[in-house]
Order: structure tokens, then C-alpha cells, then sequence
């Protein structure tokens, strides 16, 4: 139990650092949504669905790849080097290319003849894109709390840019309060919405600053071959990323595009709600990644996948229900004006909760240098999004878009099952799977359809769902606890 125990230990401090940044910003929305009409809170939606596209590009996969050279290339100096200096060259190039193409850009991202939000665009895809290495190094290294400390510190920079553009300049300018000419200038020569990118942009930089050291350590050689080697691995995963982006945001891209502006905003704030699985998952994958590869060598490694997947669904499910359970709740943290479209928030939980599982599944194409499965996946899922937006939305509206996102990560999810079977098996516990994943979905179209707001109600069924876990794993629990004494 001792490598779970390091696993979970590493997911948990991982999990500081992705999940408090995350509800930190997420409480932002609130702020946002109070100060942005539901038009302009969709031009910031917008802004971020560009940047998701462009980001995938930028850093061709290479993340995982890096982790997957990591443990097998002695010269680890070579290998942090030449991925940097990729990082930097596809950097560079993008703001060249910008640059040199600033008006035809500016108009295809529809950033509405605002030069400030390109630059700003420019900037933080950057700055984040060169930071993506020294971050992977302090993952792969198994230091969690620097990793988190640095994450705390941009979220930090970005709520007080926030707060102070957002909330407290506009209130002390509507009380009469005298402020430097230079905060009102900036304040009345800014559109509001770019103080969010501003935010954004100000905690890259410090991020990128606080990594440098970590840079600094390395003596830098570029190694063309093992380029090649990164390259080879990595490409399938960077198609698998775009792929991924547009089944994250064809929905709301679509809905702008079909329905109109106002109802994006409504619902890119309602999807906001399902954060909280979405945090679940990005911490365990922030953990489980290079815990994944670190284990492949030992014995056991395919019995420890096969627990976590268990543990994985046990808690995701558990998220799951009680984000339906208490959504009455949570949906003041965004404005009552945003609040038609709560009916999206179960099934993109259910849909997120899938995403995850698919996650756990990937270890068998990844460890089998066989990622162009992941693009091929992928690619099934991203025509899904395509078709079955397109068709539906005109026909039924925005919950098209979170039925679709609900089958594309469903199949996705099953169709990596079955070829996982075949060339990587491992024995994972799908009656197990089947009950809970089953109970949670009852559980919580139960809680929303009859017994929404009643909260009580909603602490029963959480209680009977332990109760079924309790029930399947209670053998395994004691053992634990056997273990410990």
C-alpha cells in the first residue's frame, strides 16, 4: 500500500495546487458575471477557447512526451534542454506570425477591433507556453509543493487584479471616492473585460519568473535526434488535444454562433458549475501521469492501475452526486441572471466523469508508445461533438451541447476499453464499475428531477451511495485498516 499511499499523498498536495487556484477562480465568476453583461461574459469565453486551440498547438504534446523520456534518457540536462528550446522556438514563432498578420488575426478571432486583447492573447499563450517545462520538471520530480506554491502565487496575482478592476475600482468610483488619475485612466481607458486578460497575463509573467531558477540549474544542448524521438511520440497526442478542445468548447462556440451571444454567456457560466469534477480530474492527473510511468517497470503495475480506477470512479462518483445533491446551493456563485441554463450541470458532470475514466484508461497507449490510439479516439469523439451539435442545436436547443459532450466522452471512454483489452490488458473490477457509475446516475436524476433544493434528501441518498460502497468495499477497507494497525 505504500506506493498508493505515495500516489494519493502526491494527488493531494497536486490537487492544492490545481483545485484551490481552480475554486479560487471559479469564485471569480461571480465577480465576473456581476460585472459583465451575458454578451460581453461570452467574449471572455471566447478569449479562452482560442487560446485552449492555440495552446495544444504550441506545446505539440510534448508534456507527455516529456514525461515518457524522462525515465528512460540518462541525460536528463539534454532532454529538459531541447524541449525548452522547442517550447521557446514555437513561442517565438507565434508571436511573429502575429505580428507580421495582426490585422487579419485580430479580425478571425473576432477579437472586435480590440488590439489590446490580441497582444494580451499573444502574451499569456507565451509566457505559458515556455513555463510548460521547468512546471513538467517539478512534477516529474516528485516536488509537489513547489509546483503548488508557484500555482498559488499566479492565482493569487490574478484575484487581486480581479477584485480591484472588477469590484472595488468601479464601487469606490460610483461613491465619489477620489482615486489617482493614473488608476481612473487605466479604469476608464480599458474595456472591462480585458481586465480579466490583464489579470491573466500579469500571473504568467511572475509564474514564469519564479520557474527561472529551476532553468538555471541545466547546462543547455539541443539534441536534433532526440527531438525527432519527442516529435515521433508526441504528434499523435497534440492531434488528440485539439481534439479534445473542441469537444470542451464546439458547444459554446456553436451557440453563439447558432443561438446568439447573451445565451453562451448563460451558458458558459452554467457550465462553470461542473468545476468541481473538473478540478477532481485535473488533480488526479497532474498526480497520476508521471505516477503512471514511474510504475510501469515494477510487477504489480497493472493491479495498481486497476485500484485506481476503482478509487477513481468511488470518488468521482461521489462528486458527482452531491454537486446535484446541493446545486441549489452552488449556483449563487454565479449571478441569478445566468441561472437558466442549470439543467446542462448533471450531464456535464456525467460527461466530465467519463472524461476522467477515459484518462485512467490512456495509460495502456501511452506506456505502449502507441499514442496515435489517443488521436484516433479522440478524432471519434471530436466528429461526434461536430455532428451532433450541428444537427441538434438548431432542433433542441443548448442541451444538445451537453448531450453531445455526454456521448463523445462515452464513446470515447468504451471504444479505449475495448483496444486497451487487446494490447495492454488489465483487469479492472467492471461489475464494480457498473454498480457505481449506475447508482450515481439513478441516484442523481432522482435528487434533481424530485427532490431538488431539498437538502435534506440530498444528504439521504449521499448516505445510502456511501452505504453501496461501504457494502463493495468493505473487504479491501479492512485490509487497509489491518495494514495500518
Amino acid at each position: 500500500m505504500s506506493t498508493l499511499k505515495r500516489f494519493f499523498q502526491d494527488t493531494v498536495i497536486y490537487g492544492i495546487a490545481a483545485v484551490l487556484p481552480r475554486v479560487i477562480n471559479f469564485l471569480l465568476v461571480r465577480v465576473h458575471t456581476d460585472a459583465l453583461a451575458a454578451d460581453k461574459y461570452a467574449v471572455n469565453s471566447d478569449f479562452y477557447i482560442w487560446a485552449a486551440l492555440f495552446a495544444v498547438f504550441l506545446t505539440f504534446g510534448m508534456e507527455t512526451a516529456f514525461f515518457r523520456f524522462y525515465n528512460t534518457e540518462k541525460k536528463k540536462d539534454k532532454l529538459i534542454s531541447t524541449t525548452f528550446v522547442s517550447m521557446l522556438f514555437s513561442a517565438t514563432v507565434l508571436i511573429v506570425v502575429i505580428s507580421v498578420f495582426f490585422d487579419f488575426f485580430e479580425q478571425f478571432l473576432d477579437f472586435e477591433h480590440n488590439p489590446l486583447r490580441l497582444k494580451l492573447f499573444v502574451g499569456i499563450l507565451a509566457l505559458d507556453t515556455i513555463s510548460m517545462v521547468p512546471f513538467a520538471y517539478l512534477r516529474v520530480t516528485n516536488r509537489p509543493i513547489r509546483y503548488a506554491a508557484i500555482k498559488l502565487v499566479n492565482v493569487g496575482v490574478i484575484v487581486v487584479v480581479n477584485l480591484l478592476f472588477l469590484r472595488y475600482i468601479p464601487y469606490f468610483l460610483n461613491k465619489g471616492i477620489e482615486l489617482p488619475l493614473v488608476v481612473k485612466n487605466i479604469y476608464n481607458g480599458t474595456a472591462t473585460v480585458n481586465f480579466i486578460f490583464i489579470a491573466n497575463i500579469l500571473g504568467s509573467a511572475i509564474s514564469f519568473l519564479l520557474l527561472l531558477p529551476y532553468l538555471m540549474k541545466f547546462k543547455f544542448q539541443f539534441d536534433v535526434q532526440l527531438l525527432k524521438k519527442i516529435l515521433a511520440y508526441s504528434w499523435p497526442i497534440m492531434v488528440a488535444g485539439l481534439a479534445y478542445v473542441i469537444n470542451e468548447n464546439l458547444d459554446k462556440f456553436l451557440i453563439k454562433r447558432i443561438v446568439g451571444e447573451a445565451e453562451m454567456g448563460i451558458y458558459s457560466a452554467c457550465y462553470k458549475l461542473a468545476i468541481f469534477m473538473n478540478l477532481y480530474i485535473m488533480a488526479f492527473r497532474l498526480g497520476a501521469e508521471p505516477f503512471f510511468f514511474n510504475q510501469s517497470s515494477k510487477k504489480n503495475a497493472k493491479h495498481t492501475y486497476a485500484l485506481i480506477m476503482n478509487y477513481f470512479i468511488i470518488i468521482g462518483s461521489l462528486v458527482f452526486i452531491g454537486i446535484v445533491g446541493f446545486i441549489d446551493i452552488l449556483k449563487y456563485f454565479i449571478n441569478p441572471n445566468y441561472w437558466a441554463d442549470l439543467a446542462i450541470v448533471p450531464i456535464i458532470l456525467l460527461a466530465n466523469l467519463f472524461l476522467g475514466i477515459y484518462y485512467n484508461l490512456a495509460i495502456w497507449y501511452k506506456l505502449t508508445d502507441k499514442t496515435r490510439y489517443g488521436m484516433y479516439f479522440s478524432i471519434i469523439g471530436a466528429l461526434l461533438t461536430i455532428v451532433l451539435n450541428v444537427w441538434l442545436i438548431p432542433i433542441i436547443g443548448i442541451m444538445a451541447a451537453a448531450y453531445a459532450t455526454l456521448i463523445a466522452y462515452g464513446c470515447m471512454t468504451v471504444v479505449s476499453y475495448l483496444f486497451g483489452k487487446k494490447h495492454y490488458p488489465i483487469q479492472y473490477n467492471l461489475q464494480k464499475i457498473a454498480v457505481y457509475l449506475i447508482a450515481s446516475v439513478v441516484i442523481s436524476w432522482i435528487s434533481f428531477n424530485y427532490f431538488r433544493g431539498n437538502f435534506w434528501v440530498s444528504t439521504l441518498l449521499i448516505t445510502c451511495f456511501a452505504a453501496i460502497i461501504y457494502v463493495k468495499e468493505k473487504k479491501e477497507l479492512t485490509a487497509i485498516l489491518k495494514r495500518r494497525r
